[in-house]
């Protein structure tokens, strides 16, 4: 090729950028189909169980209906975390969380809690929010706060068939069922609730989430 500019020629051999030519396209390619791929088989976020997913909603009764579901809720806004009065003590829930207990507990209610078994952490937040949650607490189970790497095979072994099982938590046991299952950690507040179908033991898979502000979207479904 030649370009003249100013009465000055100059002649340029493009003979040697076409050699290059097909591995700058495989390099383009490559840089492009990677991430694709990479965002194509990353593990699915928890679903929503609310605003609006009706299929969600129904899976979620028809499996309570069975009694083939796992539930880790979150404990209510912790004291020592909060700006709020505390109920009794700093190691407790605030004040204000309690109607936030009692109307998560009254969604549960709605559902049914003629065949469920209950269990809490021994911490006191856990404690008082099943207390109001549930209007149920006993001494504490160690596995619902030390549950580093075990967590879904303790709910399983804890899980009676035809029974749903609700076990009042601690965010770390939530996010450590979610890698259990290899899932994404996601993010909850206080009071909110993560539902695994149990149908079959061998193969529990999760169902999703309803944050304790967000049941009435569910119960609109």
């Amino acid at each position: 090729m030649e370009l003249r500019l100013f009465g000055i020629t100059r002649t340029f051999d493009l003979s040697r950028l076409a050699r290059y030519r097909n591995s700058a396209v495989i390099v383009a390619c490559a840089l492009l189909v990677i991430p694709l791929t990479l965002f194509l088989l990353r593990p699915a976020a928890v679903p929503d169980l609310a605003h609006g997913n009706v299929a969600g909603a129904r899976a979620l009764q028809a499996g309570w209906a069975k009694g083939d579901l796992i539930v880790l809720v979150r404990h209510v806004e912790r004291c020592d975390h909060s700006p709020a009065p505390c109920l009794s003590g700093d190691d407790g829930i605030t004040d204000r969380s309690r109607a936030v207990a009692v109307a998560v507990g009254a969604q549960f209610e709605r559902l049914g809690l003629g065949r469920v078994d209950i269990y809490n952490s021994p911490m006191m937040r856990t404690s008082q929010t099943a207390s109001y949650m549930f209007n149920k607490v006993d001494t504490g189970d160690e596995w619902l706060i030390n549950c580093k790497g075990t967590m879904l095979r303790d709910a399983l072994a804890h899980k009676v068939a035809g029974r749903n099982l609700i076990l009042v938590t601690h965010s770390e046991c939530m996010s450590q069922i979610e890698r259990d299952l290899k899932l994404p950690s996601s993010t909850l507040g206080y009071g909110a609730s993560l539902f695994i179908t149990a149908e079959s033991l061998k193969a529990p898979r999760m169902l999703g989430f309803i944050e304790a502000s967000d049941w009435r979207s569910v119960a609109d479904q």
